[in-house]
């Protein structure tokens, strides 16, 4: 424990977690650390029915809980287990895969994916404070695909074998990663490495005056018009004193190990979540187990999704896919 009495270790907080009420006001003074305010007309003047556990709004008369507009709202699990997942995700380097978190809150492994999906929705950045700046590493991987696609690059048979027309990434996402030194990473699934997408995402995210360091792929010539880029080729060496793109490549190698060791396969339209899981989770790795855990508690507002939204059944307008 903490010497505030906050729980530091998993044990403690399934422990710290165990009553209702104590969850409840957790994630009230997380939510609303000035003193609770009415969801509806934003009022301080609002009363609490103990019996309901719901504050009622006294000039809007609207009734609310903790949950409303956040992750948890409309969901029968309790948050003595939401809490305990939100540690284990928020803790766990290599993330959590459904079917052992469904093992550890002693629920459904579908109710433990989807609870799982929500808690990513907290770890989205929407948007950041600043552009990148000084020193950015560029790189792009890709993500997915099936093992059996893994050589379909090539066709034919012995000495008839040659590059197939679709190339090497059948069914595979293209992801790129960009990272300060000495800073933040950020990375998204991007539609193909093509030239002009890569650029813009680096418009997006990249102070200009900045110093790109990128392999020799061809799609990053394009940079060179509007940034000072440095190049390692990954043929000849990996380093050359700080020409390198190590870092956002050891980022590459983390993620690559929750996915295919942790989860396997990942459909692509959930890939970014992941990624934002991940990388929240890279650009906090100084903070201490519980300090990110509140830190995840207090992003739940406004991140609400349906299971038929998640699934694709269902757009966020509410349209039948």
């Amino acid at each position: 424990m903490n010497t505030d009495g906050f729980p530091t270790t998993l044990v403690e907080a399934v422990r710290f977690f165990k009553d209702e009420a104590v969850c409840r006001d957790f994630v009230a003074a997380m939510r609303w650390p000035d003193g609770v305010a009415c969801v509806a007309c934003g009022s301080t003047r609002i009363s609490f029915l103990k019996s309901r556990s719901l504050w009622r709004c006294k000039d809007c008369r609207t009734m609310f809980s903790v949950a409303k507009g956040t992750i948890f709202e409309d969901s029968h699990v309790p948050l003595s287990k939401w809490l305990p997942a939100f540690w284990l995700l928020s803790a766990g380097k290599k993330s959590r895969s459904s079917h052992q978190l469904a093992k550890d809150l002693g629920v459904t492994q579908k109710t433990a994916w989807f609870m799982a999906h929500r808690i990513r929705l907290a770890f989205e950045t929407e948007n950041y404070s600043r552009p990148l700046s000084g020193e950015v590493e560029i790189d792009q991987t890709y993500i997915g695909g099936s093992d059996r696609n893994k050589h379909r690059d090539l066709v034919g048979d012995g000495e008839t074998m040659k590059r197939a027309p679709w190339g090497p990434h059948l069914g595979k996402v293209a992801v790129m990663g960009l990272l300060e030194r000495h800073g933040e990473v950020r990375a998204k699934a991007i539609p193909g490495a093509k030239s002009r997408t890569i650029l813009k995402a680096v418009r997006e995210n990249v102070a200009p005056g900045a110093t790109l360091y990128t392999d020799a792929f061809l799609s990053h010539r394009l940079l060179d018009q509007e940034y000072v880029r440095e190049v390692i080729d990954h043929s000849e060496s990996y380093v050359e004193g700080r020409i390198h793109t190590n870092g956002i490549e050891n980022f590459w190698s983390l993620f690559k190990r929750v996915i295919y060791g942790t989860h396997h396969f990942v459909e692509p339209f959930h890939l970014d979540r992941y990624l934002a899981e991940n990388t929240r989770k890279f650009n906090t790795r100084k903070l201490t187990d519980d300090a990110r855990f509140k830190d995840t508690v207090r992003r739940v507002v406004g991140r609400h999704i349906t299971y038929a939204e998640l699934t694709g059944k269902l757009d966020p307008k509410g349209a039948i896919a």
